[in-house]
């Protein structure tokens, strides 16, 4: 049973983080080591001493773990709710305000441009040019997204429920979308190289569900339908693992170009 027969629009998604910027601090995870060595491998040159703009920062999860390997980070973020949570959270990181399609940054200043869940939130026709615009000669642009392992038998459940509930196609807006759209690159200017990088996490039930219902598809919805899914996929979820610690397996999809 869907909630909406009228699928909420781009914009509406996108702005929907906002409000609920504290659980998704909270209850998003993070990346793993092997992401940022990725990153550098396919760079061609370490992150550490690197002047890096984290574009649609959000509540600065990937910009901590940036700033923690030695990068002279800025961050940029657009949204008012994420922006605050994101202060409260890295004080010491300078934050700017501004979308992708319109970087607030000089021409050729960073070594690094990076969207970490971000990049499916620009219009390419004008993110594309900016980030060309913005980074040096041999900067890097890297994208990437935290995908659910729908190889995993209960994962590729759960999503089948959310798509049913909610009439929305979770499994591809997750796992193909972000990246197909990185990929299709209007300039025809980016070369991109992409890894994938495998890991999981071991959270409380609650903090699974509090992940899973910070993603645009919940936020857009009434609370109502929200709650009903919530509640029957708590037993589900304890079904599978009655200790009440559900290991989350993710696959990160990764891509990096180089500028000329």
């Amino acid at each position: 049973m869907t909630t909406s027969s009228k699928p909420p629009s781009h914009t509406a998604r996108a702005h929907s983080f906002n409000a609920a910027a504290a659980q998704y601090a909270e209850n998003r995870p993070s990346y793993p080591p092997a992401l940022f060595d990725a990153i550098e491998e396919l760079a061609g040159h370490p992150l550490a001493g690197a002047r890096v703009a984290d574009v649609g920062a959000g509540t600065g999860i990937a910009t901590a773990l940036l700033h923690a390997r030695g990068a002279d980070v800025i961050a940029i973020e657009p949204g008012d709710g994420m922006a605050a949570q994101f202060r409260r959270t890295l004080p010491d990181v300078p934050l700017v305000r501004g979308t992708g399609d319109a970087l607030p940054l000089t021409d050729n200043c960073a070594d690094f441009l990076t969207y970490a869940q971000a990049w499916h939130w620009t219009d390419t026709t004008k993110s594309v040019p900016e980030a060309l615009r913005v980074l040096r000669p041999g900067g890097a642009l890297a994208l990437w997204w935290n995908t659910s392992a729908v190889d995993v038998p209960w994962i590729a459940e759960q999503s089948e429920r959310i798509r049913i509930h909610f009439g929305i196609d979770r499994v591809v807006k997750q796992n193909g979308s972000g990246l197909h759209t990185a990929l299709a690159d209007p300039s025809g200017r980016l070369d991109f190289a992409h890894r994938r990088v495998r890991w999981s996490r071991r959270v409380p039930v609650d903090t699974h569900l509090a992940n899973i219902s910070s993603h645009s598809v919940f936020l857009v919805q009434g609370e109502e339908g929200t709650n009903a899914f919530l509640t029957e996929e708590r037993n589900h979820l304890l079904t599978e693992f009655p200790d009440g610690t559900v290991e989350e397996t993710y696959v990160v999809e990764l891509v990096v170009a180089l500028a000329s």
